[in-house]
């Protein structure tokens, strides 16, 4: 048989849960009722990405093709809204929500971008650190990883280097060099041929080097960084033209 206190305390429990209840359906309520005044764009750009702006992100949501402002934000659809953001690649989140004062809150994440891709006949591109392909701005260059050659023409026609076998490889090369400081310094350019093999331009030395494939990349830049620690300050910096790590176990200078 339950005592009084333990009625008493059963008792506050349910009258504060109800109270939350009552709380949460007000609230809701009155979002649901409000009118939009005003559009609010919050954009978190933590990698200074300054692809698209807040004037960029009002105009993609004002020109969705529905009545904003004076609407009851319970009729606007906001899920067609966020969809439509997250048509421009250079959007990786799109998130909106109405608050209590009538605001209609738009919350935008961009992608950053981690390599340019530059074709000779066609419009230059950034690949963003999810593979994603996505389009250049007037309004900003990102200074990463410059990727030329044949190959590219794959990767844009696919639209993410991240949608085949062989772009997947590059991509873990690609994130391997940008966050080792040396690599990420050092490698300026690389150019890739129809069949996937790489030859890096580099930033300092004057040595361009024949890659390969990506395939055991970290293997090839371990040899190529004995090559520069033991071998090029015995040899002297400009006597070779080409380094060729493509066979495994060897580094080949001319």
């Amino acid at each position: 048989m339950k005592n009084k206190w333990t009625i008493r305390k059963e008792i506050k429990i349910g009258v504060i849960l109800g109270m939350v209840t009552f709380l949460i359906a007000f609230s809701e309520r009155k979002q649901g009722g409000s009118v939009c005044r005003d559009i609010i764009v919050e954009l978190e750009n933590r990698n200074e990405n300054h692809f698209l702006d807040e004037a960029d992100i009002l105009h993609l949501v004002e020109s969705s093709g529905q009545s904003l402002k004076g609407s009851a934000i319970s009729r606007i659809r906001l899920k067609e809204i966020e969809s439509r953001l997250k048509m421009d690649k250079h959007v990786k989140e799109a998130e909106l929500f109405g608050d209590l004062k009538g605001n209609l809150i738009v919350r935008v994440e961009l992608r950053r971008p981690i390599a340019r891709v530059m074709q000779e006949d066609g419009p230059d591109a950034y690949i963003s650190e999810e593979g994603v392909v996505m389009g250049i701005s007037d309004k900003f260059t990102s200074r990463v990883l410059v990727i030329s050659g044949r190959f590219v023409k794959k990767i844009l026609e696919k639209g993410s280097v991240m949608a085949f076998d062989e772009g997947k490889k590059l991509m873990e090369m690609i994130e391997y060099i940008n966050v080792e400081p040396f690599w990420k310094a050092q490698v300026a350019q690389m150019d890739i041929n129809a069949n996937g093999e790489i030859t890096i331009y580099p930033q300092v030395t004057g040595q361009i080097v024949e890659f390969g494939t990506p395939d055991g990349y970290e293997d090839k830049l371990r040899k190529l960084m004995v090559f520069y620690k033991e071998v090029l300050p015995q040899k002297g910096w400009t006597r070779y033209e080409k380094v060729n790590l493509k066979y495994e176990g060897q580094v080949i200078a001319q």
